[in-house]
């Protein structure tokens, strides 16, 4: 619990306190588990300043308005509001935002993707598959052959801790 004296109230002997009580992402996260299905993952959870409570949720087929609802729903009713004020946000990632979690790395498994480096380097590619430890893209590249320039196929592996952020490219083609 964290105590804040309301400035503006009572007098210097005996000022006001307002008791806040601080919601816990490990309190959230429990929460959202207990009613999402084997299909969803979590893929971040913040809790910040004035209880201000985000969760992303996704899964390998998508997740629905509906479900959003039903965790966000669950979330509300298992907190009480008299004790601990918040505001909640239930939302799916996004295809604009960069990857968190691995479920989301094996959800675009065939999918292009821009990876930046953690030295800022760019490179788009297929992703070709993930595991624990990192991930591999197939890249289309021009190398000079006999005087000539021809386009070589390569495949490139990173570890998680080689990549500054990995997005799904959004075509209109």
């Amino acid at each position: 619990m964290h105590r804040r004296i309301i400035e503006g109230l009572g007098d210097t002997e005996s000022p006001i306190l307002l008791i806040l009580k601080m919601i816990t992402k490990e309190k959230i996260q429990f929460l959202v588990e207990e009613v999402m299905s084997d299909e969803l993952f979590i893929v971040d959870i913040t809790v910040g300043d004035g209880n201000f409570i985000s969760v992303s949720v996704d899964s390998n087929t998508g997740i629905s308005v509906g479900e959003c609802v039903q965790i966000s729903r669950h979330i509300e009713s298992s907190l009480d509001r008299e004790v601990e004020d918040f505001s909640l946000e239930v939302t799916s990632p996004g295809l604009s935002l960069p990857f968190k979690v691995l479920r989301q790395y094996l959800k675009n498994i065939g999918r292009e993707v821009e990876v930046v480096t953690t030295t800022g380097e760019k490179q788009k590619g297929i992703l070709k598959s993930a595991n624990s430890e990192g991930f591999e893209l197939e890249i289309s590249a021009k190398e000079k052959i006999d005087g000539a320039k021809v386009a070589v196929t390569k495949v490139l592996g990173y570890t998680f801790d080689q990549v500054k952020t990995v997005k799904i490219v959004i075509s209109f083609k």
